[in-house]
């Protein structure tokens, strides 16, 4: 009967604390609440020997992702498997292992130099309550870590660092390399910071296996190697720690296989930004925000992109007049100007500008089938440092590709197709076309040069006749404006004689009249 007392009075009194509570929190002025809150931390403080640190997720001026965060992230998720009760599991790469990270709301221990500490993940809401097709948007994750308070100085001073670098080195081993693409920037909020889409990065290109020529390719893997190493000299020479290829030359040439070359080489994510999708230059600097460092930024067809010309407004101008009598023209432009309105001004400070700055250990890449068509402004070095010409297919990038698809370096139909590859252009696209085995033979090697003979030398000879033809072409126009030249240069003989004729015609009669005057005779 006395315990049984016991525990109602507990409840009683259990309820009267709750009901104070929601009376001081509905009830009481603000300003008294603060102060109210402030001088109760104070006095638990004294009996309270722990300290807490919490590090968010998010803080309220930055749009991405804490650096601490992610790192103390990494360094969890390599301790709290063998810990934490209650775990969030992920698959990675190749769908051989899993990740394992603490759920919301667990609680882990740590000890360093021999001092416990103790881990705990939460996650918040917004207290007012608002109506939202994506309410997970305004959740916000924090970790939180608590010590004695007579261990500050090693904690604050050495084991943060510590995690810290720790929790960096353990992403570096784990990390799985991403490609990346941007959303419309109407889907961002579907789900919290979803500007970049991604899928695993799995291309198999190397430097090795590119078709090009060996001294080119020595000279851009030694170019982005010295790069990779060059944090001080960029910070001594005061330029952010970035570098711009233009990748440009016929489609087919190996644009695509050299960016996933150079990703595969320097372990980098790609970023593969589709400018038309952008808004504005708003949203461009918002998704630069969003990479990470150790990435490639990619515009890839960056003449086709977007009009990035300083003849944009006045073509406006110009479709603006044709169009204004025009109802259907009207309503396209109306649809037009919805579209993306990133400028020249802003892909250049996107490059280039400040918020160029906000990373390191980045590649910005353009690619471009024409050179010609881009503005000077935009491919200057500074901004695209190195320009790489990658071009019709040599007899040298053919041996690459001969051993990649046929595994041999020397064949009796080598000579021919060195002869053919100087006499005709081919691109590397092509010709590993023709490498590829199509059918189960005694000797596949000799099938596959024998067809590439073929098509290298129907490629040659219709670039003759289409030589011949634009040759005969060119001849009629010549010869068309050779004639309308003479017929013009008659018709202006023709009147230089008529106005010749006129004029003598009128001295005659102006003779006539003086003569006359000068007689005395008036007509």
């Amino acid at each position: 009967m006395a315990m049984s007392e016991m525990f109602t009075q507990l409840g009683s009194v259990v309820a009267g604390i709750m009901f104070l509570w929601a009376m001081f929190q509905q009830y009481f002025p603000y300003q008294l609440r603060s102060h109210i809150q402030k001088y109760s931390q104070k006095l638990v403080s004294f009996v309270y020997p722990y300290i807490q640190i919490t590090i968010q997720e998010y803080s309220a001026d930055r749009w991405k992702r804490g650096e601490a965060y992610v790192a103390i992230e990494d360094y969890l998720s390599s301790n709290s498997s063998s810990r934490a009760k209650r775990l969030k599991a992920d698959i990675i790469k190749d769908s051989q292992s899993v990740a394992l990270s603490m759920d919301d709301h667990e609680e882990v221990t740590d000890e360093f130099q021999g001092v416990k500490l103790w881990w705990a993940s939460g996650k918040s809401s917004p207290k007012a309550q608002s109506f939202s097709f994506y309410p997970a948007s305004d959740e916000k994750r924090y970790y939180c870590l608590t010590f004695h308070k007579r261990y500050r100085d090693l904690i604050v001073g050495t084991y943060l660092n510590h995690v810290i670098k720790e929790g960096k080195a353990i992403a570096v081993r784990k990390r799985q390399r991403k490609l990346y693409t941007n959303n419309p920037s109407q889907n961002w909020y579907e789900s919290k910071r979803s500007m970049w889409s991604h899928v695993p990065f799995e291309h198999p290109a190397t430097f090795e296996t590119l078709a090009m020529e060996s001294k080119k390719k020595e000279e851009i893997v030694t170019d982005l190697t010295i790069f990779r190493t060059r944090k001080q000299y960029y910070s001594k020479i005061g330029k952010a720690w970035k570098r711009g290829y233009l990748l440009h030359g016929p489609p087919g040439t190996g644009k695509s296989s050299m960016i996933a070359a150079m990703a595969n080489l320097l372990n980098y994510d790609i970023y593969d930004v589709e400018l038309t999708s952008v808004k504005d230059n708003t949203e461009l600097r918002k998704l630069l925000i969003e990479t990470t460092s150790k990435s490639i930024i990619v515009i890839e067809d960056i003449d086709c992109s977007l009009d990035l010309t300083g003849q944009r407004k006045k073509k406006k101008e110009e479709e603006k007049e044709e169009s204004k009598d025009d109802p259907l023209l009207v309503k396209g432009k109306e649809n037009e100007s919805k579209e993306s309105k990133v400028t020249l001004s802003g892909l250049l400070n996107f490059i280039d500008g400040l918020w160029s700055a906000c990373g390191e250990e980045r590649l910005i890449v353009f690619t471009t089938n024409h050179v010609e068509k881009l503005d000077l402004a935009l491919i200057r070095r500074g901004r695209m440092d190195k320009h790489i010409e990658l071009s019709y297919c040599c007899f040298e990038a053919f041996k690459v590709l001969a051993k990649n698809y046929l595994d041999i370096d020397s064949h009796n139909l080598f000579p021919s197709i060195e002869r053919l590859l100087g006499e005709t252009n081919m691109t590397p696209a092509d010709v590993a076309e023709n490498l590829m085995p199509k059918s189960i033979t005694d000797d596949p090697e000799t099938a596959c040069l024998e067809d590439l003979i073929q098509a290298i030398e129907t490629a040659k000879e219709e670039a003759r006749v289409k030589a011949e033809k634009e040759a005969k072409e060119k001849e009629e126009e010549e010869e068309r404006l050779k004639k309308e030249k003479e017929a013009k240069e008659k018709e202006e003989a023709a009147g230089e004689v008529k106005e010749k004729e006129m004029t003598e015609e009128k001295v005659k009669e102006n003779g006539v009249v003086l003569a006359v005057k000068e007689n005395g005779v008036v007509s």
